[in-house]
C-alpha cells in the first residue's frame, strides 16, 4: 500500500484545548489533536493515486489541497495523536482500494422456471378467491 513511516513525516500536528469530561484539567491542557496533511506536496503517492484520493475524500480536503483531521476523544494528547494517525491511515487505505468490477450474469433456466411457477400459484390463489358464477 504505502509507507506509514513516510506518511507520518509529512504530517503537521497542532494541539488545542478540547471540551468534554476532565474537570479543571481540560481547561489547562491541550489534548485535542489536529492533523494537517498536504496531498499535493506529498511524495508518497503517484498522480493516479493522488487523483483517486482527491475524488474519494473530496469533502475532507480543503481548497488548498490539505486534508485536516481533528480528534478529541481521549483525555490524553498522546492517545489522540495515535488515534488521529490511525484514522488518517484507514481513510487513505480505503480511498486507494479499487472496487471490484461487476460481472454481468443472466438468470439461470431453473430460476426462470421457479419464478413462473410462483406466478402461476399466485394467480391460482387469486382465482379461487373470486365469487362463483351462478
Amino acid at each position: 500500500m504505502f509507507d506509514k513511516n513516510q506518511l507520518q513525516k509529512e504530517l503537521e500536528f497542532q494541539f488545542a484545548l478540547s471540551g468534554g469530561p476532565g474537570g479543571q484539567h481540560v481547561n489547562k491542557t491541550e489534548t485535542k489533536v489536529i492533523i494537517t496533511w498536504d496531498l499535493e506536496a506529498s511524495g508518497l503517492f503517484n498522480e493516479a493515486q493522488k487523483q483517486r484520493i482527491k475524488t474519494k475524500l473530496e469533502k475532507r480536503i480543503n481548497s488548498e489541497g490539505q486534508l485536516k483531521l481533528s480528534v478529541a476523544k481521549s483525555r490524553s494528547q498522546l492517545q489522540n495523536k495515535k488515534l488521529a494517525v490511525s484514522m488518517l491511515e484507514n481513510l487513505l487505505s480505503k480511498a486507494l482500494q479499487k472496487p471490484k468490477k461487476r460481472i454481468k450474469t443472466k438468470p439461470s433456466r431453473s430460476s426462470k422456471l421457479k419464478r413462473l411457477q410462483k406466478k402461476k400459484q399466485h394467480s391460482d390463489k387469486k382465482q379461487l378467491r373470486k365469487k362463483p358464477k351462478l
